[in-house]
């Protein structure tokens, strides 16, 4: 008699039958879209809200209505935050798959309101309805995309993702210089409803695709995992290196059940010997969203157009041509950080993103205090047009993508969603604040709302240097292995701790595992054969 090993993957052909390569294709083109989804909706409403019609409608015209006006556009921000919360609540029971899906479909009611309103109340709901489709939606597809890649292109999957956040950030801002020429309600209307694009391809393409096998053995569903593993690799389910990740992933589940540190005792003094650094990694995590957000993106993001009109002086469709033509730049250099994201490692880019930043923000805040106070003030002001369009450039290669990465990675498998969900909701809190604040401030204060930005982005160079450990090119049960070692706080005396190469004690305990993995296999089948024998 042979010994046989019926595979699966190989006998039902789930997903389509696709695998390896071609399955990870397709749940990145799932990943992507949510993200293109996502960037389109922050670039929206900086068009909508220069446009007249949709300024008389909502009974919004003139100096006196700015407060209002950053209300309604920022309170989609707030239903980010409660998305979010719904993400390691209900959405960790769902599943990766169900919540964006159940997300969508919020967003897609959200969307509806929004493109057929004719009074404030209206598009206010409108916008909290959509952010918490949003929120959720955010908080659950880097994870997905994380749990379901290899460690050699999780990184530059997820920033893959992020990039595509600019394509869509880029794809409204043309929309909305192309219809600024009609005028009219379309040219508001028909940009709202082009999302509708988003969720018909997110809703033919997630369902049948594989949940993450890290949740699904996190809730027993152990041979689905396996399956899954199998497929996303292309190899046997007895395949030695799928026997070694399942052995990893249930080790760590495992030894985070052991060891796990309830909600309300996270700030609690009692720690067990076996802490493996929840608070620290769930701060750290949360800090780079707002990190992000405070370096000043979406003072920009949201209203680049009205800056270049109050700030610069230019024309509103001279302003939606620029900021169209930033955002291009933006996306094309945006690409930038996918190889880099790897070879610098994601505290590289972070530093150097933040650098880069800090320098922008500084000229700009010289030139249009120039701009102000000199005669021939025009060609100061549109100096600074470049270093606008510089500092998208700079923070799309790193700070665009690392800040919605680094939770999902830093996060230990049972904190994970928690966490990714943590520093989403910091995130849309922190946004919450820049865009309720940036047209009051730049009407208030003219160039001299820029120096908070100057001096944010210098301040949070030592955090990022000092506190930040590197997680490329690591398993993400390396850096449970990490911090079950008690590492310091700062991290600059650990060369192991801010290397963007996988340590060497990494690879070897890897190592080890696939070759006992192989040798257990061999006894396995030699043991089978002698039982064939004597049956014979």
């Amino acid at each position: 008699m042979v010994a046989t090993t019926t595979d699966p993957a190989q006998t039902r052909r789930p997903y389509l039958g696709l695998t390896g390569g071609w399955l990870t294709f397709w749940l990145t083109i799932a990943c992507a879209t949510d993200m293109s989804l996502f960037g389109y909706d922050q670039g929206v409403f900086g068009g909508v809200v220069v446009t007249d019609d949709f300024l008389q409608v909502h009974d919004l015209v003139g100096p006196t209505k700015t407060t209002t006006l950053s209300t309604v556009t920022a309170i989609y921000d707030i239903g980010c935050f409660f998305g979010a919360v719904m993400a390691f609540t209900i959405g960790e029971r769902l599943g990766r798959k169900k919540a964006i899906m159940v997300g969508t479909t919020i967003m897609a009611v959200g969307t509806i309101l929004q493109m057929t309103s004719y009074s404030l109340p209206q598009i206010t709901v409108g916008r909290i309805v959509l952010g918490v489709g949003n929120g959720l939606n955010t908080s659950t597809a880097p994870i997905w995309q994380t749990e379901t890649a290899s460690p050699q292109w999780r990184g530059k999957l997820v920033i893959l993702d992020m990039m595509m956040n600019i394509a869509g950030y880029a794809l409204v801002n043309w929309i909305n210089y192309g219809l600024s020429f009609h005028g009219g309600a379309i040219a508001w209307r028909f940009p709202i409803a082009f999302q509708f694009i988003f969720f018909f391809i997110l809703w033919g393409t997630v369902p049948w695709l594989p949940e993450s096998p890290r949740w699904l053995m996190a809730h027993q569903r152990v041979a689905e995992a396996i399956e899954v593993l199998s497929c996303l690799e292309a190899k046997p389910t007895d395949d030695p290196y799928i026997t070694t990740m399942r052995n990893e992933i249930e080790f760590s589940i495992r030894y985070e059940r052991e060891n796990h540190t309830r909600w309300k005792d996270l700030f609690s003094r009692k720690r067990s010997q076996h802490d493996t650094k929840t608070v620290r990694r769930l701060l750290l995590g949360a800090g780079t969203q707002f990190i992000q957000q405070f370096e000043g993106i979406n003072g920009l993001g949201y209203y680049f157009p009205t800056v270049l009109i109050n700030s610069v002086g230019l024309s509103n469709q001279m302003a939606r041509l620029l900021a169209a033509c930033s955002a291009t730049s933006y996306f094309i250099f945006s690409l930038v950080g996918v190889p880099l994201v790897e070879k610098v490692g994601r505290r590289g880019l972070m530093l150097l993103s933040t650098l880069g930043q800090f320098a922008c923000y500084l000229i700009i805040t010289v030139l249009l205090s120039y701009a102000e106070s000199s005669p021939d003030g025009t060609k100061y002001a549109s100096a600074s047009i470049a270093f606008f369009f510089l500092y998208f450039i700079l923070f799309g290669i790193g700070m665009l993508g690392v800040p919605w990465l680094y939770p999902t990675e830093i996060n230990s498998l049972q904190m994970r969603t928690k966490g990714a969900a943590v520093a989403t909701a910091t995130n849309w809190l922190s946004n919450f604040v820049i865009v309720e604040i940036t047209p009051i401030g730049i009407q208030n204060l003219g160039w001299r709302f820029y120096i908070i930005w100057t001096v944010l982005n210098a301040a949070f160079l030592p955090v990022i240097y000092l506190l930040y450990p590197e997680t490329a090119n690591r398993n993400l049960e390396d850096m449970d292995a990490y911090y079950r070692s008690n590492p310091p706080l700062l991290v600059i005396g650990d060369p192991d701790a801010i290397s963007a190469k996988r340590p060497l004690k990494y690879i070897q305990l890897e190592n080890e595992g696939v070759q006992m993995s192989k040798m257990n296999r061999a006894m396995k089948k030699a043991e089978f054969d002698t039982d064939e024998s004597l049956e014979d």
